[in-house]
């Protein structure tokens, strides 16, 4: 077995934009409606290259050492091997919030 910390990759709506963080612990929240997220883990800077989206979630996240997301704003979570980059990207036409409220249009 691995003695290596399992690594999550979380994808959910904040403001019309779709955030996916890097996390080292996803649970279900002590606040009902909500998971939480904890043990943030973001690139260190290797290249010359660097993402303005990424390192806006930097700051976002600087000094968050938990955060709380409402069940119906997660999109998908996925165990992986491998750290990607954090990003915040546009939604697409295909995601929309749920559930969607009668008579007012998203």
């Amino acid at each position: 077995m691995s003695n290596e910390q399992p690594l999550y990759r979380i994808q959910f709506m904040n403001n019309g934009k779709n955030y996916q963080l890097y996390v080292r612990e996803v649970v279900q929240g002590a606040l009902f409606g909500f998971i939480e997220i904890a043990d943030f883990v973001f690139d260190s800077h290797s290249t010359v290259l660097v993402d303005p989206s990424a390192e806006r979630l930097k700051s976002e996240f600087a000094g968050v050492t938990r955060s709380y997301i409402p069940l119906q704003a997660v999109i998908r979570i996925d165990a992986v091997t491998e750290r990607g980059s954090a990003r915040i990207s546009e939604l697409g036409d295909n995601v929309a919030p749920f559930p969607h409220l009668p008579g007012r249009k998203p």
